[in-house]
């Protein structure tokens, strides 16, 4: 199964608002290991390596050199 890049939201701005209030009051330290749990946890709901393999990659490109995200 290819890694799915469509949209799957219905409300993709809950979502993120949803990612960010977790971290809201968090220290740096904290938000790490949340971000480091979730990814452990939503890897494991994909179940699937070579799906995982391909997530990895996307996310490893959009990296810039000085460790921030590109904007897209």
């Amino acid at each position: 199964m290819p890694l799915d890049l469509d949209a799957r939201f219905s409300d993709p701005d809950a979502a993120y608002r949803a990612i960010v209030e977790a971290h809201r009051g968090l220290s740096d330290d904290a938000s790490a290991a949340l971000n480091a749990a979730l990814v452990l946890i939503l890897a494991n709901q994909i179940g699937d390596q070579t799906v995982l393999a391909e997530a990895l990659e996307l996310a490893k490109a959009s990296i810039t050199p000085s460790g921030r995200a590109a904007s897209r």
